[in-house]
């Protein structure tokens, strides 16, 4: 009997709201470590927001594609170097789906490398969200699982190209906060 996989819109769906984030960085290459909190504002976007569409256009894509956009919005705190920062920035992302459960993600900006970039992402059988994006110089890898309906955790890696060595992990945990979801 095979279990029912999550598909990216339901995965999508319990994603949206406000979170809480308690971010560990460890960059490897210079042997630091960062925490970091943040709040993140995941919301859905009209697949015909003007954003969406200058992203559609830039990878010369059809506006009738099946797709899935989200805004992702944050404002973090770090205790990065010697005083704490406040760092904020907003990014889209628009699921393209080969299937229920994978495809390719379009953003307006990456995670590691700050440019327009795509990646491949996947459901797996354990309802975990898998997303790998390649830059010009590094991979990166991503984990979001929900733990509960209200907390995900994320783990990430990045990956220098040329020799496959890892330059930063992290962990985050997001703890939704209940009171956004009374409005």
């Amino acid at each position: 009997m095979t279990k029912n996989l999550t598909t990216i819109n339901q995965f999508i769906d319990k994603s949206i709201g406000e979170w809480k984030s308690i971010r560990s960085t460890h960059t490897l290459a210079f042997q630091e470590f960062e925490n970091s909190t943040s709040k993140i504002y995941i919301k859905l976007i009209c697949s015909k927001n003007k954003k969406v569409f200058e992203i559609l256009q830039n990878y010369k894509l059809s506006l009738k594609l099946e797709k899935v956009a989200i805004s992702i919005k944050w404002q973090a705190i770090s205790d990065w170097g010697d005083d704490e920062t406040s760092d904020g920035d907003e990014t889209i992302l628009i699921f393209l789906p080969k299937d229920e459960n994978s495809g390719i993600v379009l953003r307006n900006k990456g995670y590691t490398e700050s440019f327009i970039s795509s990646s491949n992402y996947f459901v797996d059988e354990q309802n975990n969200l898998h997303i790998k994006t390649f830059y010009k110089s590094t991979v990166s890898e991503e984990r979001i699982s929900f733990l509960s309906t209200h907390i995900r955790s994320r783990f990430s890696t990045v990956r220098n190209l040329g020799n496959n060595s890892v330059i930063q992990t992290s962990h985050t945990s997001e703890i939704r906060n209940l009171a956004s979801l009374k409005d």
